[in-house]
């Protein structure tokens, strides 16, 4: 069979024309001869296109087309019209039927229509699937991107999630660690139970301890009742600490000791509390780092960073900025009522050239101020705050504080900035370091094109050639 066809007319002569016409091409056909029998074999029936009469007595052709397209927008419909009617099926090409041909008819006309009518709909058919296709690909437990890198972050959290092994997820603020950690609970055999995220940073260290270990009854001012932990909610599934590299030291053992053993008591109880708990952990600083410099403890560091997951910045991954955007417009145009289109592409533009510091977090703000703001089908460049259409070029290389103590204990010099002879003191050698930090972090975000780092700095290219030699930056 071709496909399906529902013939709706109320002129026996016409259904037995059309049907043996339609039959004899190898179409499967069904006749409708009032509104009421065609809405209830529209609702039985998948039919791949409708032939309707503009002129149904007790009805009115139009009525039905709505209704059809109601309950099937992809429906093709063919408006069949005397020549008097002529005015209004061009009407009904405005509310969304396919074509109209007037009565009578030649076949081969009409044969014709019907295969094209066809056609579009094997095309748009495929076009859904394929964008189906793509979402599937593109979209994983709610992180969205086709690039090489978080591609990459999906298929390791598929590795990973059915597990029992300890993650840790490195990445800026802003990346999604936990909807990555999300998602590898969701994936796991845990996930039948709770996924309890703890902000390691946002409340003070008793505070903090008492939230994670539960406490007992008169065990400090205002422990009025026994009181779980989260560990304890946790249990059997899986606790998400956010920013680890902000707990206390004394913090971190106590944390250590229930990976180690699996097993911790309440503040001012004496009951051991058993637990299985999957640990995810994520940090936007370097943890080694902050090994070196006795803020975090080594062995709580290679407890945690038995599987390391590490999330691309946005600017490393840009050709996905534009699914996030389709993303984050039509999450933001349901929320606020509004029917945005899409994004101007001058304005797509601006948001590909944006190095986006605040990363994925950043570019949702940005999309969500947009839509409730313009007053267009589509997303405009004036729709964007000028921090963005016009940045200030220092900000892309997100300088950070040049921590000597870092260099001095790992033995990492940058080279012979300056000669022992010249009385250098600390504070000259950190100078001439940050300076040669921001030559560095230029090139990078320029890519190696020196004529575009320079710019980045606002120095000359021949100014910036020369400092290069001077603090021996190799190519």
């Amino acid at each position: 069979m071709k496909g399906k066809i529902h013939i709706i007319d109320d002129e026996p002569v016409i259904q037995d024309v059309l049907k043996r016409l339609l039959s004899s091409e190898g179409f499967e056909v069904e006749i409708s001869s009032t509104e009421e029998e065609a809405l209830a074999k529209h609702d039985e029936n998948d039919f791949n296109l409708t032939l309707l009469d503009l002129m149904i007595p007790g009805s009115d052709g139009v009525k039905i087309l709505k209704e059809i397209l109601k309950k099937d927008p992809n429906q093709i419909v063919i408006i069949m019209t005397a020549y008097a009617s002529v005015e209004s099926a061009i009407a009904t090409l405005k509310l969304g039927a396919y074509d109209y041909i007037q009565k009578p008819f030649k076949n081969e006309e009409l044969l014709h229509i019907i295969k094209e009518g066809l056609e579009k709909r094997r095309l748009k058919e495929e076009n859904i699937r394929l964008k189906e296709a793509l979402h599937r690909r593109y979209h994983f437990q709610n992180i969205i991107g086709k690039s090489p890198a978080i591609q990459k972050v999906f298929e390791l959290i598929k590795l990973v999630a059915p597990t029992k092994s300890t993650i840790l997820i490195q990445g800026e603020s802003g990346t999604g660690k936990e909807l990555v950690a999300k998602a590898i609970h969701q994936l796991s055999p845990r996930a039948k139970h709770q996924f309890v995220a703890v902000n390691s940073g946002s409340m003070p260290p008793d505070l903090l301890e008492s939230n994670l270990f539960g406490h007992v009854k008169g065990s400090f001012t205002g422990a009025i009742a026994d009181k779980k932990g989260l560990f304890e909610i946790a249990n059997k599934g899986t606790i998400f600490f956010d920013e680890i590299g902000t707990l206390n030291l004394e913090t971190q053992a106590k944390i250590l000791r229930v990976m180690q053993e699996k097993e911790f008591m309440r503040l001012g109880g004496t009951e051991v509390i058993k637990v299985d708990v999957r640990i995810i952990a994520a940090t936007n600083i370097d943890l080694r780092r902050a090994v070196l410099k006795r803020a975090f403890r080594e062995d709580l560091f290679y407890r945690l960073n038995v599987i390391k997951i590490d999330l691309p910045p946005l600017r490393e991954r840009k050709e996905d900025i534009p699914l996030l955007v389709e993303h984050f417009i039509k999450k933001y145009s349901e929320e606020n009522q509004k029917e945005i289109e899409g994004i101007e592409p001058d304005a797509m533009e601006v948001l590909m050239k944006y190095w986006w510091p605040g990363n994925v977090r950043e570019l949702e703000h940005c999309i969500e101020r947009a839509v409730v703001l313009t007053k267009s089908k589509n997303i405009r460049v004036e729709d964007f705050p000028d921090s963005i259409v016009n940045p200030n070029p220092m900000e892309q290389l997100k300088i950070e504080p040049v921590d000597l103590s870092y260099f001095l204990e790992e033995n990492r010099f940058p080279g012979d900035i300056f000669s022992s002879n010249e009385g250098s003191t600390d504070f000259k050698w950190q100078i001439e370091n940050f300076k040669r930090e921001l030559l560095i972090k230029a090139l990078r975000e320029a890519k190696g094109v020196k004529r575009k780092a320079a710019q980045i700095l606002g120095l000359k290219p021949s100014t910036f050639c020369e400092m290069l030699k001077k603090y021996k930056i190799e190519e």
